[in-house]
């Protein structure tokens, strides 16, 4: 998959490492943007090509094969690489992906990162004083695995010479800020307008639908109560505490809950916590007792006993299946 040039007058070389289990979707947006700006400029404005671990055909999370132009190793130093992730990202970081990214970063290049792709940047120490962002589903375990980075949960982070987004169509909004950066705005809303994409997001509006939709319930104080139960993981409030911060009595809150969700305020928490557990658990190394702790339990078997009966299986167990 490559950008060819009619006028040897190209302006943008781009390398996409692809890694096993990669983002298809995320990978697609953020390629068509440049096929159609070269298009409709009539001009070959960027040029790009295609890398996977071994030189073999990358495979992404769908099952789908890519061709790519060869290794990672053996990428030149182009201008501008982006690294695409995707599921299991934590078994895709290679040492030789590592070695190659900070070879490019030695040779001045611009580095991005696109769905998980950013947990590599991160691991090869190539965000340091960069503002960054992640997939959602990624957030948790990425603060976790790297406290001292500026992470953000924003659609996409353009900081200088580092260009980090969420994956999805997040990676179409990034590349249509980068065209409209590096060409105009007019190409790039003419861009948007062949994509049938009616509005060009900004970097800092919100990854995930808000919970009223995420839902399906539009009761104000429950919505608000549920918010606070997500921002509050690791150190669970209490049920009476929630109440309050929300404006009920427990008894009024518990019966929100049961009404609407079919749970007690309780056991909901319970289980926000134990999916940010879950994930924890199969998308990063962490130990068993700091993903219990890092999700408001306060020992291992407590947190074991609960995971079990949840899920059916020990914490242990999940790690050993999921890897």
């Amino acid at each position: 998959m490559n950008g060819k040039s009619n006028s040897g007058g190209i302006r943008h070389r781009i390398g996409f490492c692809l890694l096993p289990e990669f983002s298809s979707l995320a990978f697609i947006s953020a390629v068509e943007p440049l096929r159609i700006a070269n298009r409709l400029a009539k001009e070959t404005i960027y040029s790009w090509e295609c890398f996977s671990v071994d030189g073999k055909p990358a495979v992404s999370s769908a099952g789908i094969e890519f061709s790519v132009q060869g290794s990672i190793s053996d990428m030149p130093a182009l201008p501008t690489v982006f690294t695409c992730g995707g599921i299991n990202i934590h078994k895709h970081t290679e040492p030789q992906i590592i070695s190659t990214l900070r070879r490019l970063s030695s040779h001045g290049s611009s580095l991005g990162a696109i769905c998980t792709g950013p947990h590599v940047l991160a691991k090869a120490g190539l965000l340091k004083g960069y503002r960054c962002t992640i997939h959602w589903e990624n957030l948790s375990g990425f603060i976790e695995d790297f406290p001292d980075l500026d992470i953000t949960s924003e659609l996409f982070e353009i900081d200088r010479n580092r260009y980090t987004c969420a994956g999805g169509t997040a990676s179409l909004d990034m590349m249509l800020s980068l065209i409209a950066k590096e060409t105009s705005q007019e190409l790039a809303l003419a861009v948007a307008d062949q994509l049938i994409y009616h509005r060009i997001r900004e970097g800092t509006e919100r990854q995930r639908m808000e919970l009223r939709a995420r839902l399906g319930i539009s009761h104000p104080k429950l919505l608000a109560a549920i918010a606070c139960m997500e921002e509050n993981l690791e150190e669970p409030l209490s049920c009476s505490d929630l109440a309050t911060k929300v404006g009920l009595s427990t008894r009024q809150l518990e019966r929100l809950f049961q009404k609407y969700l079919d749970y007690s305020p309780t056991r909901y928490y319970l289980g926000l916590r134990l999916d940010r557990a879950r994930y924890l658990l199969t998308q990063t190394s962490l130990p068993i007792i700091e993903v219990a702790l890092a999700c408001g339990f306060v020992s291992a078997s407590h947190f074991s006993k609960c995971h079990r009966e949840h899920f059916g299986r020990t914490p242990s167990d999940e790690r050993r299946v999921r890897h």
